[in-house]
């Protein structure tokens, strides 16, 4: 890397930092540490919901999806708007009359300490993981492409976040995150810009968007019914929704920044921004991942694009057999390229040639296959020497472009794109973490009646132990097969568990907090069991679906344990917004 890209990148993350620290110097109350200012207008609060969910997974990740698998992972956002629009409705005015810090509050409200409990419990599992995975995945970069340690790169990263958001709370993360979506989108547009200057002269978007149609790339909508289809319009709209309504609804790191609003109006219209305008930033970063891939048919593309791999092989005794399949790669990417330009003349001339269309696709899956061929060399060696090495090269590729293509000064700018997104997600977990450590269980359960100022040190205490622990998960975690599937996957775990109780409590007024508190461990045994037996291939069941079925076997049992046991004695509560 050029010095220049060292220091935009350095001058862009160290502004970030210490705009936060100096916008939130005069934070000294528990309040305003773990609620912010509450000053923000809709459009703070929009980006600052989209920053949070918008990590360094998704500028990494994503357009590497798009590369393998095309536009159809775009389908999991379609159930976005229609959450935004429940939650509008149905949770936010609650959390907003009852004037809470966490969202767990409302549930020992509803039913009991118990239940409050066990939910923040089920909230720091699953976001204390998503917090280490969110760190671990711009580290991967950084080392692979400079050939850093990959646990001081953990450090370095980690330790840039905690300061700001130790330092200043809640209104350090909804601060710097404003100027980190700024960076980010900025970034991700000139990424674009660059890709389509870099086509050939002779062909242009719509050419580009042709070619990976007849590739199978632009399958943005798929109709048919299947368990095992992870992104499918059933899947997004049913399995996607529930995940959406329990991330938004019911994630401390989403509920800490809209309760930072203005007021309840300007919250509904910052979530309703984030549900309109989410939905067509994925679908962009997922076309930057088809306009990197269409690059690609014309420029040669490595045959493995995780380098670090690339140079193991290349030294040890499977050199030979890995150059003989580089070789052949390059062969089958000539013959393909000029099998591209073929489909182009014929397009052009208006004579769509059927017959050389399928003559390219055979040569793209010849190249697939070649590609796989790799992996499974590179897994060879890996098990014979021990190495545990990652074959799965998708996350290595939209940040192969952007070493080996962009401009110097703008690598600099990409790689802060990707920090700038790292931070932001990893500071609003670590917030929500600190907050739902405090509140609901240190401050509820242990220590009851101390000062304000000793909950204001122990918040920024547990900020520091969450940052410690996400740097320990981020040390020892291996690279899963796609690091935004892996997000998506770790909050599917105990999202629909987590959506089942807060639906029993807004709306089956008679069940009480034992049944309820019962049919959560019930709910969450099932889950875990179906991931378990999917894991095994026992059964075939994608993800998305346990947030759906999570949160149906939370009501169902929760109405069931209600009839059959009534709580004598329990006290009846319920809650409106008339009350």
């Amino acid at each position: 890397m050029h010095l220049l890209d060292w220091i935009v990148l350095g001058a862009i993350l160290l502004l970030i930092v210490g705009y936060g620290i100096y916008k939130t110097r005069n934070i000294n109350t528990t309040e305003s540490y773990l609620k912010g200012t509450q000053t923000m207008p809709w459009w703070a609060i929009g980006l600052s919901v989209m920053a949070t969910q918008a990590s360094a997974i998704t500028f990494l990740s994503t357009p590497g999806q798009a590369y393998d698998d095309g536009m159809r992972f775009a389908q999991f956002y379609f159930g976005l708007p229609i959450a935004m629009i429940l939650l509008c409705v149905f949770v936010i005015p609650f959390y907003y009359k009852l004037n809470v810090y966490t969202a767990y509050e409302f549930l020992e409200k509803r039913f009991d300490l118990k239940t409050r409990t066990l939910t923040a419990v089920f909230f720091l599992v699953q976001r204390g993981l998503s917090a280490g995975l969110t760190i671990f995945a711009p580290a991967i970069i950084l080392s692979s492409i400079i050939g850093w340690d990959l646990n001081i790169t953990n450090l370095l990263i980690g330790l840039l976040v905690i300061v700001y958001t130790v330092s200043g709370g809640t209104a350090a993360v909804s601060q710097t995150q404003k100027q980190q979506m700024f960076v980010i989108l900025t970034g991700m547009f000139i990424a674009f810009l660059i890709l389509v200057q870099k086509l050939p002269e002779n062909v242009n978007v719509g050419d580009a968007v042709d070619i990976a149609g007849y590739m199978g790339k632009m399958n943005i909508v798929d109709f048919e019914f299947d368990l095992d289809n992870k992104y499918n319009i059933w899947s997004a709209l049913l399995g996607g929704t529930f995940l959406f309504l329990a991330y938004f609804g019911t994630d401390q790191s989403q509920v800490q920044r809209y309760l930072s609003g203005k007021n309840l109006a300007e919250t509904k219209l910052g979530l309703l921004f984030n549900g309109i305008f989410k939905v067509p930033m994925q679908v962009g970063i997922l076309f930057i991942g088809i306009m990197v891939f269409t690059f690609f048919q014309f420029h040669k593309a490595p045959l493995h694009f995780n380098r670090s791999n690339v140079e193991s092989i290349k030294n040890s005794e499977y050199g030979p057999q890995y150059a003989e399949l580089q070789k052949e790669y390059s062969k089958v990417g000539d013959e393909k390229r000029a099998a591209i330009y073929e489909v182009l003349a014929n397009e052009k001339a208006n004579q769509p040639n059927e017959k050389a269309i399928e003559n390219m696709n055979v040569l793209e899956n010849k190249e697939r296959d070649l590609r796989e061929n790799a992996k499974t060399i590179i897994s060879e060696y890996s098990e014979k020497n021990d190495l545990n090495l990652e074959t799965n090269d998708s996350d290595y590729v939209f940040i192969t472009f952007i070493m080996n293509y962009l401009p110097t000064g703008l690598i600099g700018l990409l790689l802060a794109v990707i920090f700038s997104a790292a931070m932001s997600s990893t500071a609003s977990e670590l917030n929500a973490l600190s907050t739902t450590t405090v509140i609901d269980i240190y401050k509820r359960s242990f220590v009851k009646n101390q000062s304000d100022k000793h909950y204001l040190r122990m918040s920024k205490f547990f900020t520091l132990l969450w940052g410690a622990m996400a740097l320990f998960f981020a040390t020892f975690i291996s690279l899963f097969a796609n690091l935004i599937e892996a997000v998506n996957v770790i909050g599917s775990l105990f999202y629909g568990t987590v959506l089942g109780v807060f639906v029993v409590a807004f709306f089956v007024k008679f069940v009480r907090g034992n049944a309820v508190f019962l049919a959560a461990i019930a709910g969450e045994i099932i889950v875990v069991t179906l991931f378990i037996l999917d894991k095994k291939e026992i059964i075939d069941l994608t993800y998305l679906w346990l947030n759906l079925i999570g949160c149906a076997a939370v009501v169902f049992f929760g109405i069931l344990f209600q009839i059959i046991r009534p709580s004598k004695g329990e006290p009846e509560k319920e809650l409106s917004l008339e009350s």
